[in-house]
C-alpha cells in the first residue's frame, strides 16, 4: 500500500500575520525530472550499409567522372588547333577544274575537322553549278577529303547560234558553238514546254553512255510520246516514262544485236519493253 504523507508547513521567518507561507522540509525527497535518453541509452540498433547500395554509389560516381572526362576530351577535340584543316583533297571532278574547287573551299582552311560538315561544304560549292552533291571524309589530324558528284550533261539545247549542255534538271553546264564536238542529242530549245523538256531529259539520263553517244536528237509531242533519233537516221519509239530502266536495257540490246542485211531496221520500238519490236 502506497505511503500517504501530508506536507509539513513551517511558518516562514518574517512572514506577515495572516499570511500562510510554506516551505518544504529538508528531509522531503527531491523529485528530479526524467533525463532524456542519450545515444547510449537508445534501444535502436545501427546496421551497416548494404554492400549492394555502396557498390551502386561507387559505380555511379565512377560513371559521372568518366562522363565529365569524355565531355572534356570532346570539347578539347572540337576546338583543338591540332585538328585544324591543312590539306583539302578533292576527287570525282571531270568537268570542273580541281583548282576551282580548292579556291571555293579556301574558307575551311585552319578550321578544326570536327566542326566541318557536308552542309557547309555544299554551301561553299554552290556557285559551281557543275556540282550536284558532295560528301566529306575527315582524315585526322589535318586532312579533309571531299567527294564531288558532278552533274552529267545529257543533251544539247540549241540557243541561237550556240548549243548549251544541260543535265537532267535542265541546269546549263556549259556551251559550245559546234554540236558535233559533243556526242549528245540535240533538243530544240525554242519555246520548249517544261513538261516535255523534263520528259525528254529523264529518258536521256537513263540511257547508258555508249547508247547516248549514238543519239542525234530527241523530241516529244507529249510526255507519253518521246522519240529519239540515232546518228544513222534510225528512230527509237520510247513512249512514256514507265519502266525507263528496262526500256534502256532493251534498246541497248536491240542496237547491239546483229543486223540482217536483207531485213533493214529503221525503227526500234521499246514503248512496251516486255514486247519490243523493230521494223
Amino acid at each position: 500500500m502506497a505511503e500517504t504523507r501530508k506536507p509539513t508547513f513551517k511558518p516562514k521567518a518574517g512572514a506577515r500575520p495572516g499570511v500562510v507561507s510554506a516551505e518544504r522540509s529538508v528531509d522531503e525527497p527531491v523529485v528530479e525530472p526524467p533525463k532524456e535518453a542519450g545515444p547510449k541509452d537508445s534501444n535502436v540498433l545501427a546496421f551497416p550499409e548494404p554492400k549492394g547500395r555502396k557498390r551502386r554509389r561507387t559505380v555511379l560516381t565512377v560513371l559521372a567522372i568518366v562522363v565529365v572526362l569524355v565531355a572534356g576530351i570532346i570539347v578539347a577535340t572540337i576546338y583543338s588547333p591540332v585538328f585544324a584543316v591543312r590539306t583539302v583533297t578533292v576527287d570525282g571532278v571531270k568537268m570542273l577544274q580541281p583548282a576551282a574547287v580548292q579556291q571555293a573551299l579556301a574558307p575551311i582552311k585552319g578550321k578544326p575537322l570536327p566542326q566541318i560538315n557536308d552542309a557547309e561544304i555544299t554551301t561553299l560549292l554552290r556557285p559551281l553549278v557543275q556540282v550536284r552533291s558532295v560528301t566529306t571524309e575527315a582524315r585526322p589530324p589535318s586532312e579533309l577529303l571531299v567527294h564531288v558528284v558532278e552533274r552529267v550533261p545529257v543533251a544539247l539545247v540549241k540557243n541561237g547560234d550556240a548549243y548549251m549542255l544541260v543535265d537532267v534538271d535542265g541546269v546549263q553546264l556549259g556551251s559550245t558553238p559546234d554540236s558535233s564536238s559533243v556526242p549528245l542529242p540535240i533538243i530544240d530549245g525554242q519555246g520548249t514546254n517544261p513538261d516535255l523538256f523534263k520528259a525528254i531529259t529523264a529518258v536521256l539520263a537513263t540511257l547508258p553512255s555508249d547508247v547516248l553517244a549514238k543519239m542525234a536528237s530527241a523530241s516529244a509531242t507529249s510526255p507519253d510520246a518521246v522519240q529519239l533519233k540515232l546518228n544513222d537516221g534510225k528512230t527509237v519509239v520510247w513512249g512514256n516514262a514507265d519502266e525507263k530502266e528496262l526500256k534502256a536495257r532493251v534498246l541497248e540490246a536491240l542496237i547491239k544485236a546483229p543486223v540482217n542485211p536483207k531485213v533493214p531496221v529503221n525503227v526500234y520500238d521499246v514503248s512496251v519493253p516486255r514486247h519490243p519490236f523493230t521494223k
